[in-house]
C-alpha cells in the first residue's frame, strides 16, 4: 500500500496544477494560471479560449451563463450547483465574483465540462484538459441553428395593443415561439441552441458571438413588431416580415432597425458609436455571401409564414440590426406580428397559433439546409463557415 502512495504523491507533486493548468488540442497547448481561494481552486472560464469556446454572459448580477463549445452552463455567484439543460450538478465550491471577474472552481472544468462537451477529456495525471478534434461522425453532424428570443429581462421590447391594457409583451411572445421552434427544429432533424431560455438580457452582441462560438450554420431572431404613431392609423398594422443584415433601404426598415436596436440602451457600458463595424463587414467578401444566403432562407421564411399566417405578407426587407452584425452565418430577423394590433396581439398570444408560426419557420430553416446542402455537395464533406 505505501509504494502506490508514494507514487500516487509524486505524480501529484510533479503536476504543475498548483499554479496552473494546460489545455492541450491537437497542435498547441495553452497554461491557464488558477486562482487560490479558500474553498477550492478557481479560475476565470474567459481563460480557456482560444483553444477552448467560452462565451461568458452576465444574465443578472451574480448570475452568469457560461457557454462551452455549444453547451449552456447556468452559474450563480454563492451557489455550489451548475444548470445544464434543466439539469442541477453539485460543484467542489460556489463561483466567485473577483474584481468584477466570475472565478469558478477547477472541478467545473476538470469533471463538469467533460461529461457534457463530447470532445473534452480530463487528465488528471497531469492536470490537463485535452480537446479532442472529431473527425468522421462529426462529418455527418446535424446542422446547427440558433435560436434568438429578442429582448427579455429588463427590456420588454414592444408592448400592445395600441388603445387597450397592455396584454402583450414581447419578450415574452418571442421566447415561447423561439422555445417552440427550437422543438420544431428537433423534430426535424437539426440541432438547436437558444441565446436564452428564461427571462434575461442578453447584449445584442453577444447573441451573435454565442452563435459563432458554438460553430452556428444559421441564425433566426424572433420578434414581434410595432406600428409607427406616425402612421395614419398605427393601430390597423398588421402582419409578418423577415429582415436580412444590409442597409436599410426604406423608411419603414430604418424604423424597425431603430426600435430594434434601441436594446442597446438596457446593456450596461455599452455605447453607441457611428463607427458601427456594420459598414466594414458589408465590405467583406466572407460576409457578403452570408448576406445572400440571408436574402434565401428570409425569402423561404417568408413563403412558409404566408400559408398560414391570417396576416399580410410584408415581404422581405433589409436593415441593420446590431443582433445580426456580430454572427457570422445565413441570419434574419423575423417580425412573426404586430402588436400593436388587437387582433394580431390575440394571434400571437395563442399557444396553437405560436406553435403554428414556429412550425412555419422551422419548415423554412429545415427546406434552405436542404437545398444548401444539394449545392455544397453533402457527399464531398461539409464547407467551413
Amino acid at each position: 500500500m505505501l509504494a502506490p502512495l508514494l507514487l500516487a504523491l509524486q505524480v501529484a507533486a510533479s503536476a504543475p496544477g498548483a499554479s496552473s493548468i494546460a489545455i492541450r488540442a491537437a497542435t498547441s497547448v495553452q497554461r491557464v494560471a488558477l486562482v487560490g481561494e479558500a474553498t477550492a481552486p478557481m479560475l476565470r472560464p474567459q481563460s480557456l479560449a482560444p483553444l477552448l469556446p467560452v462565451v461568458v454572459t452576465q444574465e443578472a448580477p451574480g448570475r452568469y451563463h457560461v457557454l462551452v463549445s455549444g453547451v449552456a452552463f447556468g452559474l450563480e455567484v454563492g451557489v455550489a450547483t451548475t444548470t445544464i439543460g434543466g439539469q442541477v450538478t453539485p460543484l467542489a465550491a460556489a463561483p466567485v465574483e473577483r474584481n468584477g471577474q466570475l472565478l469558478v472552481p477547477l472541478q467545473l472544468v476538470s469533471e463538469v465540462f467533460p461529461a457534457y462537451v463530447n470532445n473534452l477529456r480530463w487528465n488528471a495525471a497531469t492536470h490537463e484538459l485535452v480537446i479532442f478534434t472529431r473527425v468522421g461522425s462529426a462529418k455527418h453532424q446535424a446542422r446547427l441553428v440558433v435560436v434568438d428570443a429578442g429582448h427579455g429581462g429588463p427590456d420588454n421590447g414592444m408592448t400592445g395593443p395600441l388603445g387597450a391594457p397592455i396584454s402583450i409583451y414581447e419578450k415574452d411572445v418571442t421566447l415561447a415561439v423561439a422555445k417552440r421552434l427550437g422543438l420544431e427544429l428537433k423534430s426535424r432533424g437539426l440541432r438547436v441552441l437558444f441565446t436564452r431560455t428564461t427571462d434575461t438580457l442578453i447584449t445584442l452582441s453577444d447573441r451573435g458571438r454565442i452563435a459563432n462560438q458554438a460553430g452556428g450554420d444559421l441564425f433566426i431572431s424572433v420578434h414581434v413588431n410595432a406600428a409607427s404613431l406616425d402612421w395614419k392609423d398605427p393601430a390597423a398594422g398588421r402582419g409578418f416580415e423577415t429582415y436580412f443584415l444590409s442597409e436599410a433601404r426604406t423608411e419603414d426598415a430604418r424604423r424597425v432597425e431603430e426600435m430594434e436596436n434601441q436594446s442597446v440602451r438596457f446593456e450596461t457600458g455599452t455605447a453607441v458609436s457611428n463607427s458601427d463595424p456594420l459598414n466594414y463587414i458589408l465590405s467583406d467578401m466572407k460576409q457578403n455571401e452570408h448576406l445572400r444566403e440571408s436574402s434565401d432562407l428570409a425569402a423561404l421564411v417568408q413563403e412558409h409564414l404566408a400559408s398560414m399566417h391570417p396576416g399580410p405578407n410584408r415581404g422581405v426587407k433589409q436593415a441593420g440590426f446590431r443582433v445580426l452584425v456580430t454572427a457570422f452565418m445565413p441570419a434574419v430577423l423575423v417580425e412573426i406580428g404586430f402588436g400593436t394590433n388587437a387582433a394580431e396581439a390575440k394571434y400571437l398570444s395563442d399557444r396553437r397559433h405560436q406553435a403554428e408560426i414556429a412550425s412555419a419557420i422551422a419548415d423554412a430553416a429545415a427546406e434552405y439546409l436542404r437545398r444548401y446542402e444539394r449545392r455544397v455537395g453533402a457527399g464531398e464533406g461539409r464547407d467551413e463557415r
